[in-house]
């Protein structure tokens, strides 16, 4: 259990190295609420993205400065008009070991990665399966039904262990928004099928244990990898810095699997995919304070902290709400879902996110109604299921002291039965 003092020490940490980064300190000093904690870090955000809009004013869209590095930024960015042809050189959001190289495409967001390696695969090929597990984000399977008609999206209870069905290529969409039993039985099947694995770690940490897991096994079966990842809500300390998202073509130093593959141009292709949609990434939105042994330790001291926190609230729910409890026991370990007697719809799911947020809060819990995740407070929102089509309202644990964390459990549980009641 971490204790309230060894929390505001932690938070004391984590501002400082925020404050590291502006000309002008702040010196903040050891915060003494968690309320004080969250709002020095959004401050001192406000202020370290402030100065560079400052310092770096003539890094425009057609970039006729010719500034070689953001004076602010470990990250090098070389362009010409409208970041059409961005190339990012700096430090990795993960943290895997030496034995892995990477090439990362940035994006906007996560989404406009996932869609413009989607889109630029249909010049590879003509038709291919795509193998979805339950649960993978609802907006990426939107997609390839909407706008990907060269993919045909099938479960992967159809086809794990299955030989290729007439499509000629089959893809693997490997998503950490997936139930840890499903997730840890696809790491245990047959990969042998796959040309590609598309892997969403967004939910993950970037020096997690599934991810070198799944990259083993990629490797050991002879699949290329291209990693997505939205940056917005686990890379940048509980602030949400900016929007940003990228691919990493993963290349091992032993055998790059992607010189090997009929995909070896996916690269490429997503590239101008990224340009034709105009979805290249901002340099105002890279957090300057990536890459940093300290940065790194602090994120894998918060994101340790959210997982613990979350698998006492899976047990306490199971325990309190019973089966109101819809999803406790996700891949990731980040939030949970619950549900009413009742089925919801999707106004019905967001109202209910929308009150509970400001019941509590007004009680004086932390906790805000907000479509993310991995902050220093709780935050509610509904939640669709694309499977199922059921709605249900989403509960994202914070990184909190135990037992403050402890006791906004016991108050979540007891306003969703006095909710499933009125319900």
């Amino acid at each position: 259990m971490e204790t309230m003092e060894a929390y505001l020490r932690r938070k004391h940490e984590e501002l400082q190295l925020l404050d590291a980064h502006l000309d002008e300190s702040f010196a903040p000093p050891t915060p003494k609420s968690i309320n004080e904690a969250i709002a020095l870090k959004f401050k001192l955000t406000a202020a370290i993205r402030a100065q560079h809009d400052l310092k770096d004013w003539t890094t425009t869209e057609t970039a006729w400065s010719h500034r070689k590095k953001s004076s602010d930024s470990p990250f090098d960015f070389r362009y010409d008009y409208q970041r059409a042809d961005l190339d990012v050189a700096g430090p990795s959001f993960y943290d895997l070991g030496d034995d892995i190289e990477w090439e990362t495409v940035y994006t906007s967001s996560g989404m406009a990665s996932i869609s413009a390696l989607l889109l630029a695969s249909s010049h590879l090929f003509a038709r291919a399966d795509i193998v979805s597990l339950p649960g993978t984000y609802g907006e990426t399977l939107e997609f390839i039904e909407a706008y990907a008609p060269h993919l045909k999206s099938i479960t992967a209870a159809e086809v794990m262990g299955a030989p290729a069905s007439g499509a000629s290529h089959r893809i693997l969409l490997l998503d950490s928004c997936t139930s840890a039993r499903d997730f840890e039985a696809c790491l245990r099947s047959r990969w042998a099928q796959f040309d590609l694995c598309i892997f969403d770690n967004s939910c993950l940490a970037g020096g997690s244990g599934k991810i070198a897991r799944a990259l083993r096994k990629a490797r050991r079966c002879g699949v290329p990898v291209a990693m997505i990842r939205s940056h917005t809500k686990l890379d940048s300390l509980g602030v949400e810095y900016g929007r940003l998202g990228s691919t990493t073509f993963v290349r091992s130093a032993e055998a790059d699997l992607w010189a090997r593959s009929p995909l070896r141009n996916l690269p490429d292709e997503m590239r101008n995919a990224v340009r034709l949609l105009g979805g290249a990434a901002l340099p105002a939105h890279f957090p300057p304070y990536v890459g940093s042994p300290e940065y790194r330790s602090l994120t894998t001291r918060r994101v340790a902290a959210i997982i613990r926190n979350s698998r006492r609230t899976a047990r306490f729910f199971r325990q309190a709400l019973g089966n109101l409890v819809r999803q406790a026991n996700f891949a990731h370990g980040l939030y949970v879902l619950l549900k009413c007697r009742r089925p919801l719809d999707e106004e019905e799911a967001r109202q209910a996110a929308t009150e509970m947020s400001r019941d509590l809060g007004l009680a004086g819990f932390p906790i805000r109604h907000a479509g993310s995740f991995g902050f220093d407070f709780a935050a509610t929102e509904w939640f669709h299921d694309m499977t199922t089509g059921t709605f249900s309202v989403r509960i994202a644990v914070p990184d909190l002291p135990t037992k403050v964390w402890d006791e906004e459990t016991r108050a979540i549980a007891r306003w969703w039965n006095e909710h499933d009641c009125r319900a």
